[in-house]
C-alpha cells in the first residue's frame, strides 16, 4: 500500500490512483537554455524513482509519466540572440533549445534515469512522455479562450491575464488565503491588471521575440506565459484530472498555484490532480547554491568527478521532502557503500523488481533512507537475488571509478562509531546494526570490546 504526503491536504494519505490500469502522473522538467545544475537532478531523480516503484505495483503498462520540456521562455530567446547573433531568431533560439535539451537527456542518462526510449515498448501503451512547450501552441490557446469566455480571464494592451479573484479559492496548494495575498499585495507596476495578483497568461511580442497566432481575438503575435504550458501539456496527456503533480518545493508558488488555478476554473473540476508531491531543497557544502559564492555545480560537472550511479544513490540518501546537503563527504560515502554492493563477485544481477522490504520502505513515502537501510539487511542476510534485483530497480548499476579512492575519513568513523555506542546504549539494536552495516560498506570492520570501548580496522 503506497502512502504519499500530499501538499494539498497536508497529510500523508494512502494513494487511491483514479482509474488503477491508467496511472498518470506529470513532473516539471527543464527549461532548456543552458547546462541543468545539481539541484534540477533532484526531482527528475526522486520522481523517476516513483514512475520505478508505480510501475512495479500498477504494471509497466498501466503507468504513464510526463515530463516536460520548456523550450519557450525569454531567458532561452536572450540566450539565443547572446549565441547566434547572426542568425535568423527562431533559428537560433532552435540550435540553443536542441543543444541544451541533448545535453540534458545525456546528463539524466547518466544519471539513470529512465527516458521514454527505454521505457516505451512498441505495441503497448506508451508509458513516458516528454512533450515540448513549443508542440503545445494550439492547446494553450484554446485553454486561454476557455478561461476568458468564462470570465475568468480578461484581455488589456494585447496581454491575457488571470483573473485571480474570480477564483475564491486560490492559493489552497500554497496555503496563502486570498484575501491575505491581497492585503499585503504591493502597487502593481502594471496599470492594466484589474489586480495585483493576476497573471499573464498570453503576452505580446516584439521583433526579437518568438510569436504565435494569438488567442481571444489579439491581432498581435504572441508568446504563452510560463504557468499556462504546463496546464496545457497535461491535459493534452493526461487529461483535465490526474493522479500525481510533482516539482520542486520552489515550484508551489507561483508556478504549480497557478497552474491548478487555470486548470480547475477551465474545466470546473474540484482538482486539477489528486496528489502533489514536492523535493525539498539542496545546498552545497552547507550553503545556497549560487554563483556569487562559487558553488554553483552543474549535473556535467559532478559527473566529471564522479561516476553517475553514485550521484544518484548520493541523491537518494536523503528522504526526499528534506533539505540535503550536497558534499564531498556524502559523495566519497556513497561510493564506498555502493561499489561495496555492486563489485560483490557474487552478486544476482537476473532480477529488477525491489525486494519485498526494500518495497514496503519505498511505499512509505518513498523512504529511501529506510529503503537503504533495507538493501544493508539483505547484504547481511547475504540475500543475493533480492539485494541484485533492488539495485537494478533502483537504477543502478556497475561503474568503472573515474576517480581515486579517497582517503579514509576517520573523523566520519569516529562519528558514526560514537552514534553507535549510543544507540547500544539506548538498546535501539535495529539502529546499531544499521551503523556497523554502514561502517561496513565502508569497508570498516568494527569490535566490541569487553570494556566498552569499540575500536576499528579496514577490512582485509
Amino acid at each position: 500500500m503506497l502512502r504519499l504526503t500530499n501538499t494539498l491536504t497536508r497529510t500523508k494519505d494512502v494513494f487511491t490512483p483514479i482509474d488503477p490500469a491508467n496511472v498518470r502522473m506529470y513532473v516539471c522538467g527543464p527549461t532548456v537554455y543552458d547546462f541543468a545544475h545539481i539541484g534540477n537532478a533532484r526531482p527528475v531523480i526522486v520522481f523517476d524513482l516513483l514512475f520505478r516503484v508505480l510501475r512495479q505495483l500498477y504494471g509497466a503498462e498501466a503507468v504513464t509519466y510526463v515530463r516536460n520540456i520548456t523550450d519557450v521562455e525569454d531567458k532561452i530567446s536572450a540566450r539565443a540572440a547572446r549565441d547566434f547573433p547572426d542568425l535568423p531568431l527562431n533559428e537560433a533560439i532552435g540550435r540553443v533549445t536542441q543543444t541544451t535539451e541533448r545535453q540534458f537527456h545525456e546528463d539524466v542518462s547518466a544519471l539513470g534515469v529512465l527516458t521514454p526510449e527505454r521505457v516505451n515498448r512498441p505495441g503497448a501503451r506508451v508509458a513516458m512522455i516528454e512533450p515540448r512547450a513549443t508542440e503545445h501552441i494550439d492547446e494553450m490557446r484554446a485553454l486561454i479562450d476557455r478561461l476568458v469566455s468564462s470570465g475568468h480571464a480578461y484581455v488589456a494592451e494585447d496581454h491575457v491575464l488571470f483573473h485571480v479573484p474570480s477564483m475564491p479559492d486560490y492559493g489552497s496548494l500554497s496555503n496563502r488565503p486570498l484575501d491575505e495575498m491581497e492585503a499585503g499585495a504591493r502597487v502593481d507596476v502594471a496599470p492594466y491588471k484589474r489586480s495585483p495578483l493576476d497573471f499573464v497568461l498570453w503576452k505580446p511580442s516584439s521583433a526579437d521575440q518568438p510569436g504565435w497566432l494569438s488567442p481571444a481575438g489579439i491581432e498581435r503575435p504572441g508568446r504563452p506565459g510560463w504557468h499556462i504550458e504546463c496546464s496545457a501539456m497535461s491535459w493534452k496527456h493526461l487529461g483535465e484530472t490526474f493522479d500525481i503533480h510533482a516539482g520542486g518545493l520552489d515550484l508551489i508558488f507561483p508556478h504549480h498555484e497557478n497552474e491548478l488555478a487555470q486548470s480547475r476554473c477551465c474545466f470546473g473540476t474540484s482538482v486539477m490532480a489528486n496528489v502533489w508531491l514536492h523535493n525539498g531543497f539542496l545546498q552545497v557544502e552547507g550553503e545556497k547554491m549560487s554563483k556569487s559564492l562559487g558553488n554553483f555545480v552543474t549535473i556535467r560537472e559532478v559527473l566529471k568527478d564522479w561516476p553517475g550511479p553514485v550521484a544518484r544513490f548520493n541523491m537518494l540518501r536523503t528522504h526526499y521532502r528534506q533539505p540535503i546537503d550536497w558534499t564531498l563527504r556524502g559523495l566519497e560515502e556513497s561510493d564506498r557503500i555502493l561499489s561495496g554492493w555492486l563489485d560483490r563477485d557474487d552478486l544476482d544481477v537476473g532480477g529488477q523488481d525491489f525486494a519485498p522490504n526494500v518495497l514496503d520502505a519505498l511505499c512509505d513515502d518513498l523512504n529511501t533512507p529506510k529503503a537503504i537501510a533495507a538493501l544493508h539487511a539483505l547484504d547481511r542476510a547475504d540475500d543475493r537475488h533480492g539485494l541484485g534485483a533492488s539495485l537494478r530497480a533502483f537504477g543502478f548499476a556497475r561503474y568503472e571509478r573515474s576517480c581515486a579512492t579517497p582517503p579514509i575519513d576517520e573523523s566520519l568513523i569516529a562519528d558514526l562509531i560514537d552514534r553507535r555506542l549510543v544507540a547500544r546504549a539506548a538498546k535501539d539494536w535495529a539502529e546499531s546494526d544499521r551503523i556497523r552495516d554502514e561502517l561496513k560498506a565502508l569497508g570498516i570492520v568494527l569490535k566490541d570490546n569487553k570494556n566498552g570501548t569499540t575500536t576499528w580496522e579496514v577490512a582485509r
